[in-house]
């Protein structure tokens, strides 16, 4: 049996998942808070050692020699996905609806179909009915959201809207320039970040969701601003040139074994025949 022609094609497989997290990231370096993705493809020596307590034989056995020796051939493969939350460099825009945060582990909380998502995207906007949403139209919660179930109404007639560092908003009062307080933004701060997930459209799911409490004294809310994707567009192309050379060499053993190898076999035989 040629296990090395089957353990090219896992790796090339391996690494054609990566290249699809590389393409996702280059398609999203323009994007508003977007957070690097990344893979980790396991080798044997660290997947052993984080399961050899979990091994069917016994070690320093014949029987157990006999198990690594097989595991040893075993594929390359995707172990692990994770996400880079590092900030992304923060741009002035001037527009009063723009919101940063200053922070990492911090996010903002927004209403979708699917219900309470998070996202770093803080371009927001008004809607025909005078409610803070998000481009795609989704609606940016108060802190007080899951107990009041309100939602973050501003009168489009308000020429004035101030927000301090931990996100509480200020309208004018009607025909003057005496500010009122408005509602809180919910800034949420996950305890363990691990536990979110992405789910497209910059948004993350926690699973946890509603036992979050808005982080009321964040100091991290940057008005007329936004943050911008923390992919290094120079980092991403650079790796996509090591995964295309690495899929290369893949084919290159493939090749080898399926047919160099099998030539000479025949060759062989042949000149026994």
């Amino acid at each position: 049996m040629q296990t090395g022609y089957y353990t090219s094609a896992a790796g090339m497989v391996a690494q054609f998942n990566r290249l699809d997290v590389i393409a996702n990231n280059l398609a999203n370096v323009n994007t508003l808070g977007y957070k690097e993705q990344d893979v980790v493809v396991g080798d044997f020596m660290r997947l052993y050692e984080e399961a050899r307590d979990e091994l069917p034989h016994a070690n320093q056995t014949k029987e157990g020699a006999e198990f690594i020796n097989r595991t040893m051939n075993k594929s390359p493969q995707i172990v692990d996905e994770f996400t880079n939350y590092t900030l992304g460099s923060m741009q002035k825009t001037g527009n009063p609806l723009d919101f940063a945060l200053s922070r990492e582990g911090l996010f903002f909380a927004v209403k979708t179909p699917d219900g309470v998502k998070l996202t770093r995207d803080g371009a927001f906007t008004l809607n025909d009915d005078g409610k803070l949403v998000t481009k795609e139209g989704y609606e940016v919660l108060p802190n007080d959201y899951f107990s009041s179930q309100n939602t973050i109404e501003i009168n489009p007639q308000d020429s004035i809207i101030e927000s301090d560092k931990n996100g509480q908003l200020y309208t004018n009062l009607p025909n003057s320039i005496n500010l009122t307080g408005n509602s809180k933004l919910f800034v949420a701060r996950p305890d363990n970040i691990d536990k979110l997930k992405p789910i497209g459209g910059n948004l993350y799911e926690y699973e946890d969701v509603e036992k979050l409490v808005s982080y009321d004294e964040s100091d991290a809310v940057l008005q007329g601003f936004v943050e911008k994707s923390n992919v290094n567009a120079v980092k991403m192309m650079t790796s996509l040139i090591e995964t295309n050379r690495l899929v290369g060499m893949y084919q290159k053993a493939m090749d080898t074994q399926m047919n160099d190898m099998n030539r000479d076999a025949i060759e062989k035989i042949a000149r026994k025949a």
